[in-house]
């Protein structure tokens, strides 16, 4: 787990707020408060489920009352029609938590399907597939779990926890060498910086400078190999830019150790998952 349940409730919490308000007027005007029932999430079609935390702490926060019974594991592959969770308890309860808990599971279990494509992908390759900063505003948290749950790896988590010099930088610092420079004599002994690079002579700049990691951004596979070549293991080579399910395996077979995919979660596609209330008592 990446979050603690305090730092989790709190952004919940405030989801909450966004989508309920004042309160759920339609539930409210329509289910009687003492009414009891159980809803059954499922899956619509097949994918890996990533979530089933995130969901379950949101319908608690709605109500400590609800019990939420995990019908499959985190991680786990599920086909078209598969029951994934009951909760039960109270109905206005279910119903109000059920849009934010079927918005996250969703967005969560489409990352993790989409990344797991791109795992099996490069089975057999050293390579690993990266997530990037490229998450949904307010939701990079529990995104770049769900990248974990795929199979996948994190990248840096944010500007502050590691040094990616990029072409900006470069031009505003004057070189990568000078780039590197600077921020080698700023920053911790512990953190690596890792360097952009478009041609073979910025490989060969980045390595002279002493980079730890050298990012290949949008090179071409022939290029990538001679980059390869030329690092020869001195840094962690990274390869970058529009990797799609289709050239990710010739990627890989250039010999690079990482590659990140920015679309694990910036245009990922929902995993369809339904809350249907099939029972009611009172």
């Amino acid at each position: 787990m990446m979050w603690s349940k305090r730092e989790l409730r709190a952004k919940i919490e405030d989801w909450l707020m966004e989508d309920i308000g004042s309160g759920d007027i339609t539930t409210e005007c329509t289910i009687p408060e003492d009414e009891q029932g159980k809803g059954i999430l499922y899956a619509k079609e097949a994918g890996i489920i990533a979530g089933l935390p995130v969901a379950e702490l949101v319908f608690e926060t709605v109500d400590a009352g609800l019990s939420f019974k995990t019908l499959v594991k985190e991680g786990e592959r599920v086909e078209k029609g598969q029951a994934i969770v009951e909760v039960s308890g109270s109905v206005q309860s279910i119903l109000s938590g059920e849009r934010l808990a079927l918005n996250l599971l969703q967005r969560l279990s489409g990352i993790a399907t989409r990344t797991r494509e791109f795992v099996d992908v490069l089975e057999g390759t050293k390579a690993r597939v990266v997530d990037t900063r490229k998450t949904t505003p307010g939701l990079r948290l529990v995104e770049k779990y769900a990248v974990r749950i795929g199979g996948g790896h994190n990248h840096r988590y944010a500007l502050y926890d590691a040094v990616m010099i990029k072409d900006n930088h470069i031009k505003g610092a004057g070189s990568i060498t000078k780039a590197v420079e600077a921020a080698r004599t700023n920053i911790p002994h512990t953190m690596k910086i890792e360097v952009e690079c478009e041609t073979i002579e910025q490989v060969k700049e980045a390595l002279a400078a002493g980079a730890d990691i050298i990012m290949l951004d949008n090179m071409s596979p022939e290029m990538m190999r001679e980059a390869v070549a030329l690092i020869n293991g001195r840094a962690i080579v990274e390869a970058s830019g529009g990797v799609t399910l289709e050239t990710v395996r010739a990627i890989a077979e250039t010999g690079v150790d990482v590659i990140s995919v920015g679309a694990l979660t910036h245009s990922v596609r929902a995993l369809d998952i339904s809350l249907d209330l099939n029972q009611r008592k009172r």
